[in-house]
């Protein structure tokens, strides 16, 4: 009978590649607790970093470009993909620098896991007393525009749903004592 069963880990019994030009897709097959057999499709990609850059004047830093899956501009957190051998904290330096030009104390604060068929752990990161210290260098396929917002608006935005990686947002704000509640 469907949902009697103890939550646990199903066993994957067979798995094939998907098509896919950007993201590596593979079909799993699992055994599910009753014993049956289901298929997922799973993205498997590298692990990515968002940053939380704050300047000294309490501006947050952000990429503002065209992304094709909502098909208009947003505002983002810089960041992208960890590197093959490279940690968490080295990729969100490089992200903050190439995508902006900013350089500031990054560390990062931990990671979720993308989504329920995404291979994937997405690292937030916070970077405090950033400054300007030369020109994004930004990949052939990158169009990114340098914007900067005063922290309170950057609150908001993140609460509007319209900034890609608004978890991350989240936990940076917290690690800046601005969510603290005492009813929490």
């Amino acid at each position: 009978m469907p949902g009697t069963f103890e939550s646990s880990p199903w066993d994957l019994i067979a798995q094939r590649p998907g098509p896919s030009r950007w993201i590596k897709v593979v079909t799993n097959t699992y055994l599910m607790p009753d014993d049956s057999e289901a298929e997922w499709d799973i993205m498997v990609v590298p692990d990515a970093v968002a940053v939380v850059a704050v300047t000294d004047a309490d501006q947050v830093v952000l990429a503002r470009q065209f992304r094709p899956g909502p098909a208009r501009m947003l505002d983002e957190l810089p960041g992208g993909e960890v590197n093959e051998g490279e940690t968490p904290l080295d990729a969100a330096r490089r992200e903050l620098s190439e995508e902006t030009g900013y350089t500031g104390d990054v560390t990062v604060l931990g990671h979720t896991w993308q989504g329920a068929n995404i291979a994937r752990r997405k690292w937030a990161a916070i970077a405090t007393n950033c400054g300007k210290t030369g020109q994004p260098e930004l990949d052939p396929s990158e169009f990114c525009e340098t914007i900067t917002v005063p922290l309170h608006q950057f609150h908001r935005r993140v609460q509007s749903g319209q900034l890609t990686d608004g978890w991350a947002g989240y936990v940076g704000l917290e690690h800046l004592g601005l969510l603290s509640s005492p009813r929490l």
